[in-house]
């Protein structure tokens, strides 16, 4: 843990992502920068409480960890529960539960650059933060906020016609399918929709890249370094959402692991716990802890993957790839140009999905009861790799749930990130707001979602103390 007699600089709380977190930026005796801490703060245990549940609860239980993000969940976790029964769901099915991914993705995409990140962009790293917010965006660019609301929105919208309500649509969703088809009426007000979104995505990826001059030094020193990429990929090396092939790519882009069988993820990542933080620290187990760091997310998807498989977002992707050596884009600030690639490729793929006669198909549940003791279901969540991986007894209860957050993996790269920023930029004899601020920015790049990811192994970190009405420390306990 931190020793009372360090000299240090606490950002508390990071503002602007989901979830509770802060930073603790260590300075040496001349005040400058050595090191800092990306500190997660709540803690969840989604794990442990839910040993004793029927596997077929899991869905709706697990989706509870998010708000942002609980399709990924229901997705993630359908799978594993599909595993355990040993069936594969109809193709609708898949497609429907894809169309609704979709859906995810587009509104949590839009969630974070418009209302989190954009003001930085927008506004400046050193406007005033009275301001520099989602009503200073109202303000200064009405289009562009009126353009995120709406892009929101329209995601949602694909969620709740597919699966019956915006948030924590779990009826829907069920091991083996889901439980009612899409009907032709939803189908084509969705379709209404397409024209709106596609351009919203291509004009704020427009906005975004003509605005990337301004920021070469944020380029060269937010989270610029060379580490490992994970995502799933095609059998072709396509960018892939829902499923395809575990991979992991060194710096060069050179595939270092490929994850064939969900059931084997444990032999490409190791989990490490740090005593001053409730969220784990997963790593590539061929390097080990934490030499193995790794990022996920749209920056690790698209270096992971050869091609996009739609027309606009292919286009962009090659004219990203052009930003790093051997198409491997290394800086964090660049999550942002890939956020909004994927955010274009969504749309477009939700295009495709509806295009498709048999997407109005009823044929969407495959019935089987327990067939499996464990079952392993992934999914990329917008910020990563989501994994599940469920056992249950011969009645169907859970014996065991393992949950490894898309947020988690990129734990060791948060630390890596703020602490390279905090040197470039924190300087103590002159601190400015507009300096910590960029300690922040660096995490609303990576999007985390904290709430999703507090799932500690081992002894849960504690920390306690007590303090009189002056403040003055009179015991501490640390487990």
């Amino acid at each position: 843990m931190d020793k009372e007699n360090d000299k240090k600089i606490i950002i508390s709380p990071v503002t602007r992502i989901e979830g509770h977190a802060r930073v603790t930026i260590f300075l040496d005796n001349e005040d400058n920068v050595k090191d800092a801490r990306f500190q997660v703060t709540d803690f969840r245990g989604f794990e442990k409480f839910t040993e004793g549940r029927p596997y077929y609860e899991m869905p709706a239980i697990t989706s509870r960890s998010c708000g942002i993000c609980p399709v990924s969940h229901l997705l993630a976790s359908a799978k594993a529960c599909d595993a355990i029964v040993g069936v594969t769901p109809p193709k609708t099915a898949i497609n429907l539960r894809r169309l609704m991914h979709m859906g995810q993705l587009i509104q949590s995409h839009a969630l974070n650059f418009y209302h989190l990140s954009s003001p930085d962009l927008i506004l400046g790293m050193d406007s005033d933060p009275a301001v520099r917010n989602i009503f200073g965006i109202i303000a200064k660019d009405p289009d562009l906020a009126r353009q995120g609301i709406r892009l929101r929105k329209f995601g949602q919208e694909i969620i709740a016609n597919v699966a019956g309500k915006r948030i924590h649509s779990a009826e829907w969703i069920m091991p083996g399918g889901a439980k009612w088809p899409l009907t032709k009426e939803r189908a084509d007000y969705l379709k209404e929709g397409l024209p709106e979104a596609e351009e919203s995505a291509v004009n704020t990826l427009n906005l975004f890249k003509g605005m990337l001059g301004q920021f070469g030094d944020e380029v060269e020193n937010f989270g610029n370094f060379p580490s490992y990429y994970m995502g799933l990929v095609t059998a072709d090396g396509a960018l892939e959402l829902y499923d395809g092939t575990l991979t992991i790519v060194d710096n060069s882009g050179t595939a270092v692991g490929q994850c064939v069988d969900p059931t084997t993820y444990q032999e490409f990542i190791g989990e490490a716990v740090e005593p001053w933080s409730y969220m784990k620290f997963p790593y590539f187990k061929a390097v080990g802890y934490p030499q193995g760091a790794y990022r996920v997310g749209p920056l690790a998807r698209l270096n992971v993957a050869s091609h996009c498989d739609t027309p606009l977002a292919d286009q962009e992707l090659k004219e990203f790839k052009k930003l790093g050596k051997n198409g491997i884009v290394q800086s964090t600030f660049h999550y942002h140009y890939a956020r909004l690639i994927e955010l274009l490729f969504c749309v477009e793929s939700a295009k495709k999905l509806l295009s498709d006669p048999e997407i109005l198909s009823e044929h969407v549940t495959s019935k089987a009861m327990v067939n499996n003791y464990e079952g392993v279901g992934f999914a990329e969540a917008p910020r990563g790799t989501l994994i599940h991986h469920y056992k249950v007894d011969k009645e169907g209860l859970i014996t065991s749930n393992n949950m490894i957050i898309a947020t988690e993996h990129n734990n060791i790269a948060y630390n890596m990130a703020v602490t390279q920023v905090a040197k470039k930029y924190v300087k103590n004899k002159t601190l400015q707001e507009g300096m910590l601020n960029r300690v922040e920015a660096v995490i609303r790049a990576f999007d985390p979602c904290l709430s999703c990811a507090t799932h500690a192994v081992g002894q849960m970190p504690l920390d306690i103390k007590l303090v009189d009405a002056e403040g003055r420390l009179l015991d501490r306990k640390i487990r």
